[in-house]
């Protein structure tokens, strides 16, 4: 193969197999030595070899590192290395790391003596390069060759595992489409682009059906490097998988001028987003929530139906308690000790202040970070506060919600008539 071939060959296999140009040619150079020490080496040898890819001239160099008296394991240390178990020849790993001592040997080693001869400054811990015959690629044997290529095939392998661990590291928190390619029990491994993503149990999102072939948007949760690649986990059910969802359908939250301070998520039932805006021209609802909804819709639908509630940001925590418990409408937020809140709602807004099974409340005090207790006006107005009973505490996945029944009374409405009739009766009396 000529030179202008081989540079070819280099260029394909970096576009292909998306690794960087330097990183084959550092991979050949590697095959090279290894080819060399094959056929001319020795053992124990540590050898480098540089290419040139204009002249196509390969050289050589040894390599060894300078060393002192205290870098090496004298005898009597090799000797007492003979008497330790075999699963620790040379102690714990602790000890070696803390001595950083090596076995001479005069192929990989130069003692710091014999290096000053050769180069004046020198220290303990350098290497020095001693430049071998050149030989040509042709020269070398079939074994040698055959030693080559499966160097810069292993070599190729790993630098790919590197390039796609390091290209996904940092895509960690990013919302990326994927294909479902196959389901093993409960996990679901979908295709995205270099790499397969898994999606566990944990993070799917529950009564979410999936099928092979169906594409979804997921969150990169983290990548883990393994001896068999990178592992990349993905996420369903993750709450800043809808943040990432708007920045993608909203250009003024990708932009900055929207802002989403808070997310409270019940992965497929219900979440609940706060949104302020930096620019005073912008109304932030309005611009989340797009021309007739479309906006929203699209993330609703990318998440199965999920409903989404869209609510004003406040630093004010009175004014955000209200705006979190919406759509009910809240009378009056008293803030009380220990991060605690009482909401006021209206008689007939009690039941949606709640929500079914306390989502509502629930979803509420993780948007705001507040324990919220709600009252309606009439429980507010007729019992003094240490016997209000209807308590919501939002602790840990679930609020527990107490309701007090309400007593039968008679209304206003009920009150006046009953009067009225009986200012008639004794009219007629009289």
């Amino acid at each position: 193969m000529d030179l202008k071939s081989f540079t070819i060959a280099i260029n394909q296999i970096s576009e292909e197999r998306g690794i960087p140009r330097e990183k084959v040619i550092e991979t050949i150079e590697q095959a090279l030595a290894s080819a060399y020490k094959k056929d001319y080496g020795k053992k124990g040898q540590m050898l480098k070899a540089k290419l040139d890819l204009d002249t196509g001239e390969i050289k050589v160099w040894q390599v060894k590192l300078v060393v002192d008296d205290k870098m090496i394991y004298s005898e009597k240390e090799l000797e007492e290395m003979k008497n330790l178990p075999r699963l620790e020849p040379f102690g714990s790993r602790e000890e070696i790391e803390a001595e950083k001592k090596v076995r001479f040997n005069p192929e990989r080693h130069l003692l710091i003596a014999e290096a000053k001869k050769i180069k004046k400054g020198v220290k303990a811990g350098e290497e020095l390069e001693f430049p071998l015959e050149t030989k040509g690629a042709s020269s070398f044997g079939r074994i040698a060759a055959q030693t080559a290529k499966q160097v810069v095939l292993q070599k190729i392998k790993e630098i790919e595992k590197e390039t796609v661990f390091f290209e996904f590291q940092a895509k960690e928190g990013e919302a990326i489409s994927g294909i479902i390619q196959r389901i093993e029990g409960r996990n679901i491994f979908l295709n995205i682009g270099k790499a397969l993503g898994i999606l566990t149990r944990e993070e799917q999102v529950p009564g979410e059906f999936y099928r092979l072939g169906q594409r979804l948007k997921v969150y990169l949760l983290k990548t883990e490097s393994t001896p068999r690649g990178p592992v990349i986990f993905l996420s369903r059910s993750h709450p800043k998988l809808i943040s990432k969802l708007f920045e993608l359908e909203v250009p003024e939250i990708a932009s900055g001028q929207v802002q989403i301070k808070s997310i409270a998520r019940e992965a497929g039932s219900r979440s609940k987003i706060a949104v302020v805006s930096n620019d005073d021209r912008i109304d932030p609802i309005g611009a989340t929530v797009g021309q007739r909804g479309t906006r929203v819709m699209t993330v609703i639908s990318e998440l199965g139906g999920e409903k989404i509630d869209i609510v004003h940001w406040s630093e004010d925590p009175q004014e955000l308690i209200a705006n979190a418990l919406s759509p009910a409408k809240v009378l009056e937020v008293k803030i009380k000790e220990k991060n605690t809140a009482l909401a006021i709602v209206p008689e007939d807004q009690l039941s949606l202040a709640i929500g079914k099974d306390g989502q509502n409340v629930r979803l509420a005090a993780k948007l705001s970070g507040w324990k919220i207790d709600i009252r309606n006006e009439a429980e507010v107005g007729g019992e003094p506060e240490s016997d209000k009973d209807e308590e919501v505490k939002p602790e840990g996945k679930e609020a527990k919600v107490k309701e007090k029944k309400p007593e039968k009374t008679i209304s206003k409405k009920a009150k006046t008539s009953s009067e009225k009739e009986e200012k008639k009766v004794k009219n007629n009396n009289s």
